[in-house]
């Protein structure tokens, strides 16, 4: 399941984090670093995913 997430991360960062956390800081703080920079929405996505 982990592996999806991460795919989905991938594409659409906001999403992989949705999928894992829901609507909460993470996510918003995630949608902020994806505004100003997709690399940087990628890389909180998979932390946020691999952290668990």
């Amino acid at each position: 399941m982990d592996l999806i997430r991460i795919i989905v991360a991938i594409l659409l960062p906001p999403l992989g984090v949705f999928l894992q956390e829901g609507i909460g800081k993470h996510f918003w703080i995630n949608i902020l670093l994806t505004l100003l920079g997709y690399i940087p929405g990628i890389i909180h996505a998979v932390w946020i995913i691999a952290r668990r």
